[in-house]
């Protein structure tokens, strides 16, 4: 479970991060580069995409400066994975909600910007 999250800064499982990072049940890579900064890239996705997981959340930073183009957004569906897309205080709420539920879910962070 992710425990918090501010500016720059997230707590998973009592772990902290301050790089961006991906977040999986059962794992956590931080140090996670887009190809182009701040806009996602399907390139930028595709360890997520070979776990298959039923939701990808993507938090796109404090003011959510991230962008998800349209290509991006479709290619995801197109995987038969559902996609939440919101800036990331409300990203790691909506994975935490999610994982409770019994969701297979997968989150990339923006924790900056």
């Amino acid at each position: 479970m992710i425990e918090s999250y501010d500016f720059g800064r997230m707590v998973v499982d009592g772990k902290e991060y301050t790089s961006d990072l991906i977040v999986s049940p059962n794992w956590v890579k931080d140090g996670w580069w887009r190809k182009h900064g701040h806009r996602l890239a399907i390139e930028d996705l595709e360890e997520i995409i070979e776990e298959r997981p039923e939701v990808l959340v993507v938090g796109t930073g404090y003011s959510g400066l991230l962008k998800v183009p349209g290509e991006t957004k479709r290619h995801i569906e197109e995987q038969g994975i559902e996609l939440v897309v919101q800036p990331t205080r409300e990203a790691y709420e909506a994975y935490n909600a999610l994982i409770r539920s019994g969701r297979q879910v997968v989150a990339a962070f923006h924790l900056t910007c």
